[in-house]
């Protein structure tokens, strides 16, 4: 595999500080705040952020060690592909939520439904913008009988 090196633009700071218990995702999290604070020299990058109602955040899973190529995820009991699910074991520990943007200070973000560690690293910010990124009508996979779950669902220590 060709090796690629980014650098994280920022932490993500949430009520989160063990990886048992937190919302396995965003659904899971609502009205639950957080900061994103961005490295001073990325804070020109916010200008017209708060035009949006949310924001795509893809951040670095750094409490993993290793990946697997099969994975037993939280939705369900019988091991699926990592790459049909979202789990934190993948060969490139990538994370991604879509956050709801409550202010931008400066080089602060306010975010709310954030299920994220606290001390994540930031990768980049995205702005969510539903013409692009809705497809109601599409195909959930084998999540579409256990995605509902998600909304109660807490992570334990299967990927720590």
């Amino acid at each position: 595999m060709t090796k690629i090196v980014y650098t994280a633009i920022g932490t993500i700071h949430s009520p989160f500080h063990d990886l048992r218990d937190m919302p396995i995702q965003p659904v899971g999290a609502r009205g639950i705040r957080g900061t994103i604070e961005l490295n001073p020299g990325c804070a020109a990058g916010l200008k017209d952020l708060e035009g949006f109602s949310r924001v795509i955040v893809l951040y670095h899973f750094h409490r993993t060690d290793g990946y697997s190529l099969e994975v037993v995820p939280f939705l369900d009991k019988t091991p699926h592909g990592v790459f049909a699910t979202r789990a934190p074991r993948r060969p490139n520990a990538i994370g991604i939520s879509m956050l709801k943007l409550i202010a931008v200070d400066g080089a602060t973000l306010t975010v709310e439904d954030v299920d994220i560690l606290d001390g994540t690293p930031v990768l980049d910010i995205k702005p969510y913008v539903p013409a692009f990124d809705a497809y109601p009508d599409e195909r959930a996979g084998w999540l579409t009988t256990t995605s509902e779950a998600a909304r109660t669902m807490r992570s334990d220590d299967r990927f720590c």
